[in-house]
C-alpha cells in the first residue's frame, strides 16, 4: 500500500514510492506530474496535464523539480514504470521526493484513464520496445555476417556486452541514441524544455 509523498522531504535513494493508476487518477488534481519518456513517446499520448522532461535531462531539472516539490507531490511517469522509477532514485539523491506511476502511462490506459496527444501525432513505440528490436536486429546482423565474415561476430559480442553493463549499471546507452532519432524528437509545436522548466519552477 502506497505512502502519503511529504513535499522535498529527502528520502533514501533506495526508497521509490509506487502510486497506481487508480490512486494517481483520484489524487491527479493533487500532483505536478511529470513524464520522463522521449519527447516523441509524449506526443503519443501522456497523462493529462503531465509536463515532459526526458530522463536524460533530469538532472538539468532538478532545481525547478525540487521547487514543484516543495509545493506538493511530484509523480514520474513513463511507458511501463522502470524510467520513472530510475528517475525517482536519482530525485532522492538530491532529497527531492517524488513517486512513480505503477505500471506507467500503459497501465494507465488499459485502466481506461484519459491520456492527452496532439491532434494527428504518431505515437512511437516505448523505448524499451525500441532498444530491444535495435539490439536484437544486431546481434542478428552480426550472427549472419559473421558466417561470411568471421570478424562480424564481434558485433553480436559488443551488442551482449553492452545488454550486460547496462543491466549492471541500471543505464542504457543504446536508448539514449534512440531518443535522438527525428521519430522520438519533440514535434514542431512542443513546449520547448526551457519553458517546461519555468512552469514547474513557478
Amino acid at each position: 500500500m502506497s505512502t502519503p509523498i511529504e513535499p522535498a522531504t529527502p528520502v533514501a535513494a533506495a526508497t521509490v514510492t509506487a502510486v497506481t493508476p487508480g490512486q494517481a487518477a483520484a489524487r491527479l488534481g493533487e500532483f505536478t506530474v511529470v513524464d520522463v519518456r522521449s519527447a516523441g513517446e509524449y506526443a503519443g499520448g501522456h497523462l493529462p496535464g503531465a509536463h515532459n522532461i526526458p530522463l536524460e535531462r533530469l538532472d538539468e531539472a532538478a532545481d525547478a523539480l525540487g521547487a514543484a516539490a516543495a509545493r506538493g507531490p511530484l509523480l514520474l511517469v513513463c511507458a511501463s514504470g522502470n524510467r520513472s522509477a530510475k528517475g525517482c532514485a536519482r530525485l532522492a539523491g538530491r532529497g527531492v521526493a517524488a513517486a512513480t506511476l505503477e505500471g506507467g502511462t500503459s497501465a494507465w490506459a488499459a485502466a481506461g484513464h484519459p491520456v492527452e496527444r496532439p491532434a494527428g501525432a504518431r505515437a512511437p513505440w516505448p523505448m524499451d520496445r525500441q532498444v530491444r528490436l535495435a539490439a536484437g536486429s544486431l546481434v542478428a546482423a552480426g550472427f549472419v555476417a559473421g558466417r561470411f565474415w568471421h570478424p562480424a561476430h564481434w558485433l553480436s559480442g559488443a551488442i551482449g556486452a553492452g545488454l550486460v553493463f547496462s543491466g549492471v549499471t541500471n543505464t542504457c546507452g543504446m536508448a539514449a541514441v534512440l531518443a535522438r532519432l527525428p521519430h522520438n524528437r519533440p514535434a514542431g509545436d512542443a513546449v520547448p524544455f526551457e519553458e517546461t522548466l519555468a512552469r514547474l519552477a513557478a
